[in-house]
């Protein structure tokens, strides 16, 4: 319990009516958020003497200080909490990230419209259908949609200017309307078919194109039948490969799990009956919680948390709480329509129970092993390179450029439980002469380690540096220079086969060279973090490359700011035709003076 705060006098003159509760410590930072029927109940479970969970016990120990805030009931306590939550994400308390929008299939409005995917707000005209649980799961609806129907899924802007048939056209992806290839009463058919396939409604549309088949056949117009019969044997094939569709209406199947190591929660959308997917979701749990109680944060997060997230008319859940009368009374209050939770379900809804729960178990088993491998590696690594204790904190350093273009530094973060990539950094290098690596590596370090130094972050327990010898002296001038002690330097050299397994490390020291067993743990660490300093730094160089070749030369002329730049352009049909001007043709342009054209052809003449 702690001993900066008084729990006895705090409960004294504590409320008993309905309310919220911060707990925050002794710098006046928030841990936890909670809700409660009974304040002074609900608060006097923290301070018993004994029977506290470990971590239950840990947050205690941090209290200094107990905030209320009294409310008319606990639906407003809830929405309250909810609130607290999202804009302070208190350390201790179940937190779901997921701040993504959700994706749905938009059908544009127009006389040939196009599929497409679509987040964000519902403002263009047309319809949308979902939401999707990924946009991986629209995806496959698209691509379906695209053999059996051949509904457009183009930019409007490609659409518009096409004079001949595009490669979709010749692969049967699409019938061309941009070159009116087909009617627009045959496309409307189209449009209507991929409408029912989307809105659920599988059997009605393969009972139709069952009867036009053998209309077609009757009619011995033999070709159109065997197009018909192709559509119906990939919607077949489809409804084979959906066996858990069935049932009706708009659900959520919501199956939570927790084990020592974490938590999972599966989510599996379902709307008009057919199952659209499912997500996994790995909340913090940072205080001992039930399954229940996961499962009841997870719920208030997901349809509090976010004004745009649709409502179904009904969830189906593997446990229950005591507390989803007050969900369901604050669900109603904050968007007015009540949702019904059930949690003994028969039929197909008892199939897509079981799936959630079995999604969840198995993506959580997933995830401890790897999170066990991880650690397992870490050991590994600090028995190898003799520490006492395994690291928490790897940092790697790599260099990335096209002949000295746009040369990009990155550094990538490593904990126990993996990449860190909230750390991540990429570093602009500028001023070193182009295809110096040993100039960009040091003015890297130098801006992260100084920084580190300063106190902006942590200093890494192990610095791995990409490179070889050079690399890894240019290292240990920068730490020298910083005058930073303790730090563990080791350089990764690819070795003379330059094969992955052979890698040449260097412990601080270039003089201190070994090399580790191919099957070894911590050189497969190694390996992991390296390649993912790799991968990164190349990213951030073709994006930094991307934008600088996109960069008009003209955005560096002072008086010629966004407008002028587009009217020049127009005014000569194009950067090149304005390279090829004079200073008096440039004059020439609205709006140029003589002064302002001799600026402009110096800039597009400078070497």
């Amino acid at each position: 319990m702690s001993s900066t705060f008084d729990s006895s006098a705090f409960l004294a003159g504590c409320s008993g009516r309905p309310g919220v509760y911060r707990m925050l410590d002794g710098e006046g930072t928030l841990l936890y958020v909670g809700k409660a029927k009974n304040l002074k109940n609900r608060l006097s479970s923290y301070f018993r003497k004994s029977g506290l969970a470990p971590k239950t016990a840990a947050l205690v120990a941090r209290i200094a200080q107990v905030e209320t805030t009294i409310t008319a009931n606990e639906t407003e306590a809830l929405l309250l909490e909810q609130t607290l939550i999202k804009e302070w994400r208190p350390p201790y308390n179940i937190l779901l990230r997921d701040d993504k929008s959700y994706p749905y299939v938009f059908l544009s409005a127009g006389p040939y419209p196009r599929l497409s995917i679509h987040r964000g707000s519902k403002k263009q005209p047309g319809r949308y259908f979902g939401p999707y649980p990924s946009a991986g799961a629209i995806r496959e609806s698209l691509a379906l949609l695209q053999k059996a129907f051949f509904v457009r899924q183009c930019e409007d802007s490609y659409f518009r200017n096409r004079t001949r048939p595009c490669l979709q056209y010749q692969i049967k992806r699409c019938k061309a309307p941009c070159v009116d290839l087909v009617g627009a009463e045959e496309y409307a058919q189209d449009v209507r078919r991929s409408v029912l396939f989307l809105e659920g409604r599988s059997n009605v549309l393969a009972d139709e194109l069952a009867r036009d088949m053998e209309a077609a056949a009757a009619g011995l117009n033999f070709e159109r039948a065997a197009e018909i019969r192709d559509q119906l044997a990939l919607l077949r094939r489809v409804q084979d490969q959906q066996s858990m569709e069935g049932g009706t209406g708009d659900v959520d199947i919501v199956a939570a799990t927790a084990s020592p190591g974490g938590a999972c929660v599966n989510l599996i959308t379902v709307r008009s009956g057919r199952v659209l997917g499912g997500k996994n979701f790995f909340p913090q749990v940072a205080i001992e919680e039930g399954v229940s109680d996961i499962l009841l944060a997870f719920l208030e997060q997901y349809y509090l948390g976010s004004s745009e997230r649709e409502l179904p008319s009904e969830l189906i859940v593997n446990v229950v709480h005591e507390d989803f009368a007050t969900l369901i009374a604050a669900i109603a209050e904050l968007k007015g329509r009540e949702l019904a939770i059930s949690h003994r379900v028969r039929g197909t809804r008892s199939r897509w129970l079981q799936l959630a729960l079995t999604n969840a178990e198995q993506a959580l088993a997933a995830r401890l092993a790897n999170r066990q491998q991880l650690a397992a590696r870490f050991e590994a690594l600090a028995d190898s390179l003799g520490l006492d204790e395994a690291p928490t904190r790897l940092e790697c350093f790599d260099i990335s450029h096209s002949s000295g273009e746009a040369t990009v530094a990155s550094c990538v973060v490593f904990g126990p439980e993996g990449p860190l990539k909230s750390d991540y950094r990429l570093y602009n290098i500028e001023g070193v002469a182009a295809g110096d690596d040993y100039a960009a590596m040091h003015q890297a370090l130098t801006r992260r380690l100084g920084k580190a130094k300063d106190g902006e972050g942590k200093l890494p327990d192990i610095l791995l540096v990409d490179g070889g010898k050079g690399q890894l002296n240019m290292a240990r001038e920068v730490i020298e220079e910083l005058g930073i002690p303790g730090l563990v330097l080791l350089g990764v050299a690819k070795g003379v086969t330059r094969k992955a397994g052979f890698e040449t490390l260097y412990l601080n020291e270039s003089a201190n060279e070994f090399v580790l067993p191919s099957d070894s743990p911590a050189l497969h660490l190694i390996q992991q973090i390296r390649d993912e300093a790799h991968r990164f730094a190349i990213t951030g160089h073709r994006a930094r490359r991307g934008k600088t070749r996109r960069t008009s030369t003209l955005e560096d002329v002072a008086g010629v700011g966004p407008k002028r730049r587009r009217e020049l352009l127009k005014h000569f049909g194009g950067l090149q035709e304005l390279r090829r001007a004079s200073v008096d043709d440039i004059a020439k342009a609205p709006g140029i003076s003589k002064k302002l054209a001799e600026s402009i052809y110096g800039a597009l003449h400078t070497e």
